[in-house]
């Protein structure tokens, strides 16, 4: 089973204690997880600009990666690194890292998404400081979020999705398996082709997929 050290990071200490951001990542992370029934070991939090690369908790979650020889898993890229060269420095060192909205991107697109990173962290500190400014104006009060219960409430919320996708699938494999198909592999290649069938990532069935489905509904 493939394991995950989590990486979430807001840029601010006001972003910090509103709680912008923190949710939305740890959702695409623990949506990521809990489908393929990945094990979460630990998340790891900054409130830091993107464009500091010294950031104590990166570190701790980079040291946990290795020393558990796990992937390091962040909701986008720019939350891991604003830094082109940074982010290309990992892939060089060798560290595993997963980038929820694009898992399956290769050298190329993980740098030009790098690219993309830095040049947008060039321009998002004015945006970010007249977005707190309005919120602020407008009397809403910033509070300070609990990150482990919020991705733990992400995690549980996930996985009754998971349940009721599952239980949505589960009669389509029934019905597979009355053909004569019955490995799960057999069965992923029959979903592939089938429209009522589409994976929640709208990626292709695995075999471990298959088998998922069936063990959530026991059979």
């Amino acid at each position: 089973m493939t394991r995950f050290v989590a990486y979430t990071r807001v840029s601010t200490a006001d972003q910090g204690k509103s709680g912008l951001g923190l949710e939305a990542q740890a959702e695409a992370i623990s949506r990521f997880i809990a489908f393929d029934d990945f094990n979460l070991i630990e998340t790891y939090t900054d409130i830091a600009s993107g464009k500091d690369n010294n950031r104590p908790q990166l570190k701790a979650a980079m040291e946990r990666c290795k020393k558990e020889k796990a992937t390091l898993i962040v909701a986008k890229l720019d939350r891991l690194t604003r830094i082109a060269s940074f982010a290309l420095g990992l892939v060089d060192q060798g560290l595993p890292v997963v980038i929820c909205d694009c898992p399956s991107a290769g050298p190329l697109e993980y740098g030009f998404r790098a690219l993309i990173a830095e040049e947008e962290g060039r321009k998002i500190s004015e945006r970010t400081k007249a977005a707190l400014q309005a919120a602020k104006a407008r009397g809403q009060k910033l509070g300070n979020p609990n990150v482990t219960e919020i991705g733990a409430l992400g995690v549980q919320t996930n996985k009754a999705k998971a349940q009721s996708f599952a239980e949505e699938i589960f009669p389509i494999i029934q019905m597979i398996r009355k053909m004569g198909v019955t490995s799960y592999r057999g069965i992923a290649r029959e979903l592939e082709n089938r429209k009522d069938a589409v994976t929640p990532r709208g990626g292709a069935w695995s075999a471990q997929q298959v088998s998922n489905v069936i063990a959530r509904c026991g059979a």
